[in-house]
């Protein structure tokens, strides 16, 4: 009796530290059922756990899944094996899912093999933000390298061809428009990446980010979107932002302009607008030690072509356009500003529901630390 009275309060402790465990974690029994599963994996799944514990793994995985032979494996090897970049979506969990899959075998339990999964959302987000970050950078000295090295000379093409206008015929006078055209063309293209080397700190305060997208949305309906819906999904209790409103018009400004190019013309075009608080993501800011928590997130999504696969993970580095005519600079310019508020911005693009994701720090008053140990 003893024994029992001590087994069930660390049973009780073990299923907390489990259900505190962000990731899936799971076992699975001899009969390929699941045995236990934490609260993470019923969300994952989208099942409870009594409902996982009646039916084999495979009815909530796709069929021929590297996972069931991953976890045969480990049974007969008795060694834990890992597989990276696993897509286990399914109808029933929202289509793509990949992660990455741990599974060991229990010691205490033979017959049993403990399965985690790690979603890789989140870790390619850090990733390539600081990737993004890098790009920036580039882009900052190249636009200072630029503006000393470029515009100086095009005043002098410029000039020279106004003085050659004067006393050109009807035939040559057109090529010398073309040849100011251009080099007014190339000058504004420098005076935009100029806008990367501006090192100034950002002047921040709290921002309500509901006005900044009403002040988006309605400069967009009443030109680029005049023709699209727009749907939002606001949190009336989200906090304010610590921010720059300006810049941060400025980004929103650009994706809902990307998001309207996606909608063809002759489609049904809807632009979503959402805020949510999502606790718990936390990002190492470079340079420093201490990190961020980034709970606000601010979604654009539209229903629109989508982002080929080949472009996607190098979607905001500068110059990379889908755009006959575009520059490549405007998702170059939200990463940079995003960046230097300290957040992240990810787009998750699938046809006809294309996701932009940014994610930033609240306004905590200004007697209270803006970082988190």
């Amino acid at each position: 009796m003893d024994h029992k009275r001590k087994s069930e309060p660390e049973h009780g402790m073990t299923r907390a530290i489990l259900d505190a465990v962000p990731h899936p974690v799971f076992t699975i029994a001899g009969n390929g059922h699941v045995a236990e599963a934490n609260v993470a994996a019923e969300a994952f799944f989208e099942v409870s756990a009594p409902l996982l514990r009646r039916r084999p793994l495979s009815d909530f995985v796709p069929f021929g899944t590297p996972l069931l032979g991953l976890i045969e494996q480990v049974r007969a090897r008795g060694a834990p094996v890992n597989e990276y970049r696993v897509d286990l979506g399914t109808p029933r969990n929202g289509g793509e899912r990949v992660v990455d899959i741990h599974v060991a075998p229990v010691s205490e339990h033979p017959d049993q093999v403990v399965v985690m999964l790690q979603e890789r959302t989140i870790a390619d987000k850090m990733d390539r933000q600081l990737t993004h970050r890098g790009a920036a950078r580039s882009v900052s000295a190249l636009a200072s390298m630029l503006a000393h090295e470029i515009k100086n000379p095009l005043s002098g093409i410029r000039g020279a061809a106004q003085l050659l206008e004067q006393s050109a015929d009807d035939e040559d006078r057109a090529l010398t428009r073309l040849i100011c055209e251009e080099a007014d063309r190339i000058v504004k293209l420098v005076d935009r990446m100029e806008v990367f080397s501006d090192e100034r700190p950002v002047e921040r305060e709290p921002v309500n980010i509901h006005a900044v997208l009403e002040h988006v949305r309605t400069l967009a309906s009443s030109g680029f979107a005049r023709h699209i819906r727009f749907v939002e999904e606001y949190d009336p209790s989200l906090p304010p932002v610590l921010a720059n409103r300006d810049q941060l018009i400025q980004v929103f400004l650009n994706l809902v302009k990307n998001a309207a190019e996606a909608i063809e013309s002759d489609q049904d075009g809807e632009i979503q607008l959402t805020t949510a608080f999502r606790p718990g993501v936390r990002l190492t800011v470079p340079g420093a030690s201490t990190r961020v928590s980034l709970p606000l997130e601010f979604c654009v999504r539209d229903n629109g072509k989508g982002v080929p696969d080949d472009l996607l993970p190098h979607l905001f580095d500068p110059f990379v356009t889908t755009k006959p005519t575009g520059s490549g600079l405007g998702l170059a310019l939200v990463a940079k500003i995003i960046g230097d508020h300290g957040g992240i911005v990810e787009c998750d693009s699938q046809p006809r529901r294309t996701t932009f994701r940014v994610l930033l720090p609240m306004y905590r008053g200004k007697s209270a630390p803006q970082e988190d140990n």
